[in-house]
C-alpha cells in the first residue's frame, strides 16, 4: 500500500479501528473509498497514525484518542462548506421549500445526494416553511453553517441494534461561550430529525450540535434482496458492511423491517440513555475537532438537551437518568412522555382514538375543523360506518347517526379528551394515521419481527398502482433520506389488520386495543415494555421547560406534559411550562391551505425557551420560577406577524 498522505487515501478494514477507530470517508461507510465528499477523504485509525497525516487538511488539526466503548465500527469525519454547509447543505431557505433535491443516478445516489434530501425531508417534515408561516422573517432563519459533521453507530448496553449519533461541529464553534446541544430526532425520524429545532438555533450561535436518531429513522431493511443501510446512506447487503439495522434472517418475501418497530429491543424504553451516549459522543469528538482546547467537560461545556413530540420525550427521559450531571438545562417541546401512574401511554389512548374518533367527529360540533369534512362539506362515509359498526356491536346508544356521534364525543370527553384536542385530531384522524402508529408501536412493545406483527399487520413494498411488487432500485436507494421511520410512504404500505366487512380496518384496531385492556401473554409483554418507558425524576436543580401546544391532537396535553408538569411540582422541582394557545402538534401541516388559519407554529416558542436557557447559562440571567403564557393569537388566512405570537 502507497503512504499515505495529504490527497492520497489510506485504507483501514473497518474490524482494525472497531471501537476505536476514526475513519475520514468520502463517500462510502466501513472505509475509504475515494473523494466523493467535496473537500476531503482520509482514513485514520485512533492511536495509529500522528497527526502530521493532517497537516495539509482544511480543517484544524484533530487530536487522535480513544473514543467511547459503545461506538460499533468506525466514526465518519465529513467537511461541509461553500455550497454544502451544516444547515441545510447549501439549499439555504428557499431550496429546503422547494422541490425535492436532485439526485443525478436515482440508482446510485451519493452519500452527499442522500445527506442533502435528507436535510431537506426533516426540515420540511417539521417546520412550516410555507409562504404564510413567517419562518426567515417572523422567526427563525437557515444561514450558511459551514463545518464538520462526525457521525457513528453506538450501542446502549442490552441492545441488539445500534442508534446513529452524530456531531455537527460549526467552524465558527465559539471557544468562549463552550455549548454542545444535544437533540434526539422527532417522531421516528432518522439522524437529522431535529436538525429544524436544534441546529437552527444552536449552530449559529457557535454551539455544536450532538444528535441521535434514538434508536428509530427509516434504515429499513428489504428481505427481498436482504440488503440494509450503512453509515454513509447508501445500502448494502448483509455481511458487506457495518449496517444501521440488521434484523434476524428471514425468507425473501417477509417484507419490510424497520428499525423501531422489529429491532426486538423496545427502543423507547432506551431513549433516554441514547441521549446521554450522543452527549458523551459529542464530549469526545469536540476533543478530537480542538486539541488544543480539551478536555470538554460537563463542568466546561454547557450542554442544553432538546426535542421536540418523540425527541422532547427522550430528552425528559435523558433528564431522569443524568446521575452523572451532563445536561445543564433541558427544553422539550410537545414531548410524548409518560409518568407511571400518572396522564396515559400513548398506546393507551391512541388505539382509543383510532376506533373512536371517526365516530365522534361526526358530530356537528367539528363541522368546520380542518379536516372536519370531505370537500364537498359531507360527513366522510367511514366515519358514518363506524357509528354504525359500533352501534351494532353494542357499544353505543342511539338509532341516528348524530346520536351515535355524540355518545361517542361524550365517551372521549369522560376520558380526558377535550374538544380541542379532538378539533385537532381530525386530521390525524382523516390520514389513518391513529391506525398506522398503533399497529408499529404494538410490533415494538410486544418485540416482534417483520414477519411476527401484532394483529396480523406486515409492511410490503408496492408499485405505484399499490400493488405488491419489488421495490426497484431508486425506491430502496431512496429511503433512508425520503424515508419518515414509520411506513406507509415511499413504496411501503401498511397490510393487514383488515377484512371484508363494511368496516374493515375495525377488527385490527379492536385487536391493537385488546394488547392494552386484555391479559394474554402478547399483552403482558406490551405492557411491561410500555411500563419501562416512564421517565424518572430529574435533580432538583436543573433548569427545565416544557412547552406544549394547548391544541395537539396527537399528543393531549392532559395525558402527556400536564401529568408530567404536576408530578414535577409534588416533587418539589419547579419546571416552567408553557400550554401555547392555538399551537398544536405539526407545525409542517400549518402550510396546508384551511390548516395553518386556525394555528401558529410551535417552533418560535422553543427558539425562545433556549434563548432564555443560554440568558441563564452565558450571561448570568436568573431562572424564573415561573413566566406567563404568551397570548397567541391564531394567523388566520393571512401572513403570520411576530404580534401574534406574543413573544418578545
Amino acid at each position: 500500500m502507497a503512504a499515505a498522505g495529504p490527497g492520497r487515501p489510506r485504507h483501514v478494514p473497518a474490524h482494525a479501528v472497531h471501537r476505536h477507530g476514526l475513519s475520514y470517508d468520502g463517500g462510502q461507510a466501513g472505509g475509504c473509498y475515494g473523494a466523493r465528499m467535496n473537500l476531503r477523504t482520509f482514513c485514520l485509525p485512533l492511536l495509529a497514525l500522528a497527526l502530521p497525516a493532517c497537516a495539509a487538511l482544511p480543517s484544524p488539526p484533530e487530536a487522535a484518542m480513544t473514543h467511547p466503548g459503545f461506538l460499533v465500527g468506525d466514526v465518519r469525519v465529513t467537511d461541509h462548506r461553500d455550497h454544502d454547509d451544516l444547515l441545510s447543505a447549501g439549499l439555504g431557505l428557499a431550496g429546503l421549500a422547494g422541490a425535492p433535491s436532485p439526485i443525478a443516478d436515482p440508482e446510485h445516489p451519493t452519500s452527499a445526494e442522500l445527506r442533502r434530501r435528507a436535510i431537506q425531508t426533516n426540515w420540511k417534515g417539521i417546520a412550516d416553511l410555507g409562504p404564510l408561516g413567517g419562518y426567515g422573517t417572523v422567526y427563525g432563519g437557515v444561514p450558511n453553517v459551514p463545518g464538520r459533521e462526525y457521525q457513528a453507530f453506538a450501542r446502549v448496553p442490552g441492545a441488539s441494534q445500534p442508534h446513529r449519533v452524530l456531531l455537527q461541529v460549526p467552524d465558527h464553534f465559539d471557544p468562549v461561550h463552550r455549548c454542545l446541544v444535544v437533540a434526539p430526532s422527532s417522531g421516528s425520524r432518522g439522524v437529522y430529525g431535529a436538525i429544524s429545532l436544534a441546529g437552527a438555533w444552536g449552530l449559529p450561535k457557535g454551539c455544536a450540535v450532538a444528535y441521535t436518531d434514538k434508536g428509530t429513522g427509516p434504515g429499513y431493511f428489504n428481505y427481498a434482496d436482504d440488503s440494509g443501510v450503512q453509515l454513509d446512506g447508501t445500502r448494502a447487503k448483509r455481511g458487506e458492511a457495518v449496517l444501521e439495522f440488521e434484523p434476524q434472517p428471514a425468507p425473501a418475501d417477509a417484507g419490510i423491517a424497520v428499525k423501531q418497530m422489529h429491532s426486538g429491543d423496545n427502543p423507547e424504553a432506551d431513549w433516554g440513555r441514547d441521549v446521554i451516549q450522543a452527549a458523551q459522543f459529542g464530549l469526545a469528538m469536540l476533543d478530537r475537532a480542538f486539541p488544543g482546547q480539551a478536555p470538554f467537560t460537563p463542568q466546561n461545556t454547557r450542554i442544553i438537551a432538546t426535542g421536540l413530540s418523540n425527541g422532547g420525550g427522550a430528552v425528559l427521559q435523558a433528564a431522569g437518568l443524568d446521575d452523572a450531571h451532563l445536561f445543564a438545562g433541558v427544553v422539550a417541546l410537545e414531548p410524548n412522555v409518560y409518568v407511571a401512574g400518572h396522564g396515559r401511554p400513548m398506546y393507551d389512548y391512541a388505539t382509543e382514538a383510532a376506533i373512536w374518533l371517526p365516530c365522534a367527529l361526526t358530530s356537528p360540533r367539528f363541522a368546520r375543523v380542518p379536516f372536519g369534512r370531505a370537500p364537498d362539506g359531507s360527513v366522510p362515509p367511514a366515519w358514518i360506518q363506524r357509528c354504525a359498526s359500533l352501534h351494532t356491536d353494542g357499544r353505543l346508544p342511539g338509532a341516528t347517526v348524530a346520536a351515535q356521534g355524540e355518545a361517542a364525543y361524550e365517551r372521549l370527553r369522560s376520558h380526558g379528551w377535550t374538544d380541542e384536542a379532538m378539533a385537532t385530531a381530525a386530521s390525524t384522524t382523516a390520514f389513518d394515521l391513529w391506525r398506522v402508529i398503533a399497529a408499529g408501536y404494538a410490533s415494538s412493545y410486544a418485540r416482534t419481527g417483520a414477519i411476527d406483527m401484532p394483529c396480523g399487520f406486515h409492511y410490503v413494498t408496492i408499485d405505484k398502482d399499490n400493488h405488491p411488487a419489488p421495490a426497484g432500485a431508486a425506491t430502496r436507494a431512496s429511503w433512508w433520506a425520503d424515508g419518515s421511520g414509520i411506513p406507509p410512504g415511499n413504496g411501503i404500505a401498511l397490510r393487514g389488520g383488515m377484512d371484508h366487512s363494511d368496516d374493515p380496518t375495525l377488527a385490527g384496531l379492536d385487536c391493537l386495543r385488546n394488547l392494552w385492556t386484555g391479559d394474554g401473554s402478547e399483552a403482558r409483554t406490551l405492557h411491561a415494555s410500555i411500563a419501562a418507558t416512564a421517565v424518572k425524576l430529574p435533580r432538583a436543580d436543573l433548569p427545565l421547560w416544557v412547552l406544549h401546544g394547548a391544541g395537539d391532537g396527537l399528543l393531549p396535553t392532559a395525558f402527556s406534559s400536564e401529568p408530567y408538569i404536576a408530578w414535577l411540582r409534588s416533587e418539589g422541582r419547579a419546571p416552567l411550562y408553557w400550554r401555547v394557545p392555538y399551537a398544536q402538534h405539526f407545525d409542517a401541516f400549518l402550510a396546508v391551505p384551511g390548516f395553518g388559519a386556525a394555528h401558529v407554529p410551535l417552533m418560535p416558542y422553543g427558539y425562545a425557551a433556549l434563548d432564555r436557557m443560554w440568558a441563564h447559562l452565558f450571561e448570568g440571567a436568573s431562572w424564573p420560577k415561573a413566566l406567563p403564557t404568551p397570548a397567541a393569537s391564531a394567523r388566520g388566512e393571512g401572513m403570520l406577524r411576530r404580534e401574534m405570537l406574543d413573544l418578545p
